[in-house]
């Protein structure tokens, strides 16, 4: 499947606390060998440009990081965040937790389809639940944005907008926010 529309930009979400994995930096833990940040690049390979919202940390590939202020101030500051440090303007801004080690450029590619002509589109787990694994028109996230996003959730940010639901496939939206969580993810094929 060919990406439907040329020029997207990423912000890849990797400055949370990790209380559940003991305040560890998700971005270094490793799976497969890798670290989940690689995982996460390689999930947004097909950007133009891709900011990371985290600790500044050694990559294989060119990425500018950022932190949200303040530090630790949730999810929606650091895509702000992301967003506010992007060099290059895009029509769309794929979004993406670190710690969704199953997301692929073809997941993306699917979300980019699914925008159209909505505000965007996220990943849908089996159970219903909006995933950090999506696209968003700039525009649309501009106009949304408010004065202070301390402590705000991405969902509650996102909230006004338009967006489509991409059903996940496989394993896609699995996250790991234990240790369990790495270890399961481990286990499967």
């Amino acid at each position: 499947m060919e990406p439907a529309e040329p020029g997207f930009a990423a912000v890849v979400l990797a400055g949370g606390t990790a209380v559940r994995m003991d305040g560890v930096d998700k971005a270094g833990v490793e799976h497969a060998g890798r670290t989940l940040l690689e995982h996460a690049l390689d999930a947004v390979s097909e950007a133009v440009e891709v900011v990371v919202a985290g600790e500044a940390v050694p990559t294989t590939r060119p990425v500018t990081f950022v932190r949200e202020e303040p530090a630790y101030g949730g999810p929606a500051a650091a895509l702000l965040a992301g967003r506010d440090a992007l060099y290059h303007s895009q029509p769309l801004l794929a979004v993406l937790a670190v710690d969704m080690p199953r997301v692929t450029p073809t997941t993306f590619r699917r979300l980019i389809n699914a925008a159209g002509g909505r505000d965007g589109a996220f990943l849908e787990s089996p159970d219903g639940r909006r995933q950090l694994a999506g696209v968003v028109h700039l525009p649309a996230l501009d106009r949304v944005r408010p004065d202070d996003v301390t402590g705000l959730a991405v969902h509650r940010l996102l909230a006004p907008l338009d967006l489509a639901t991409v059903a996940a496939e496989g394993d896609e939206a699995r996250d790991v926010d234990t240790w369990a969580d790495l270890r399961d993810l481990g286990e499967l094929p």
